[in-house]
């Protein structure tokens, strides 16, 4: 299978790792992954051949730019180059997130499908503002869209419900998807430290942005439960009107109160099937232990979907960071190749 990289940030360096240190493992299993284009929003790298994930990567650690690696073909290479050739089976889309317009990388993932060319992506600007008509693009093409990094890295949030939920209607989906907060959440219940004091040990150990507010504010709940929702719901709703709550302002007094009644605060994300609609909403809520999703702790996530045939689903888990979320797009991609059918 022959892929290219687009956008080549902490996410991006994560896997062409991955492919440099599980080439070999790959091969015994029958998958052969080939890199061939590596880009940037400046420069990139272009091999029809295969480009060496090890030597790129020392290449890059050393300060290299790109276009000085010396493997591969001496000319300037783009995403214009990209399609020109359209050598390639699966576009990985991994630029930064944009939830205003989706750019770049909205623009990269319909060029792609429009040249018949797979989608793989942990972009979530894209998916949030335009899934549905992605969607229909690629399948008129022939070819699919893998968004499963964009809701949780490493937790198969989407891909449980495309596959392992195939058949049912959805009635709810709710989760913890947002691994800083509960971290901060656990902290502050756990050693019974303030909101500040927990974040700025976050920080420190690099679980928390130096600017948090996407995370501590909600908003990349919201995100992730609307993708869940327009994905697998088949809505198209937006973040206009959503109800978003953060943990900015909770206290210590808020987690003693919960732990008094036997319960502990959580940031929730909830989308609910009722008569006039889906109702969407991102709190912070004081659940028990009837509720699976309190016992998740750390910087883990969860999402459980609640169906009308298939029951209750609730996935636990999956490691965060830079690696787990590559291993994301990994996982997508050798779907793709064993036949997984992700755009109908």
């Amino acid at each position: 299978m022959r892929i290219a990289l687009v956008g080549f940030g902490g996410v991006g360096k994560a896997l062409v790792k991955l492919l440099s240190d599980k080439k070999k493992s790959l091969l015994t299993q029958g998958i052969d992954i080939r890199l061939n284009y590596v880009i940037n929003s400046r420069e990139g790298v272009y091999d029809p051949m295969g480009i060496d994930c090890g030597s790129l990567l020392k290449h890059v650690e050393m300060g290299g730019q790109l276009s000085r690696f010396t493997q591969g073909v001496n000319t300037p290479v783009s995403f214009e180059t990209l399609l020109k050739n359209r050598d390639v089976d699966v576009m990985v889309e991994a630029t930064p997130t944009n939830r205003e317009s989706g750019e770049p990388g909205l623009t990269h993932i319909r060029a792609a499908l429009e040249n018949g060319i797979n989608v793989v992506t942990a972009n979530k600007g894209p998916i949030l503002l335009a899934y549905r008509t992605l969607n229909r693009l690629a399948v008129s093409k022939g070819v699919h869209l893998c968004a499963g990094c964009t809701t949780g890295g490493a937790l198969p949030t989407i891909n449980a419900g495309i596959f392992d939920l195939a058949g049912s209607n959805i009635h709810s989906i709710e989760g913890i998807l947002n691994g800083t907060t509960n971290y901060i959440l656990g902290r502050m219940e756990q050693d019974n430290l303030g909101y500040e004091q927990a974040l700025a040990e976050a920080q420190r150990m690099g679980i928390a942005e130096t600017d948090p507010s996407l995370d501590v504010e909600g908003w990349d709940t919201a995100i992730k439960l609307l993708i869940l929702v327009n994905i697998l719901m088949n809505e198209q709703r937006t973040l206009d009107g959503i109800r978003v709550e953060g943990i900015t302002r909770v206290g210590r007094d808020d987690i003693l109160r919960a732990k008094k009644e036997g319960k502990t605060l959580k940031l929730i994300g909830r989308a609910v099937k009722t008569p006039e609609g889906i109702d969407i909403s991102i709190n912070l809520e004081k659940i028990g232990e009837d509720n699976p999703l309190s016992g998740v702790n750390g910087t883990n996530k969860a999402v459980r979907y609640v169906s009308d045939s298939l029951g209750d689903l609730t996935i636990i888990g999956g490691a965060s960071g830079t690696i787990p979320a590559a291993a994301s797009l990994l996982r997508d991609i050798i779907n793709l190749g064993r036949g997984y059918r992700f755009s109908v």
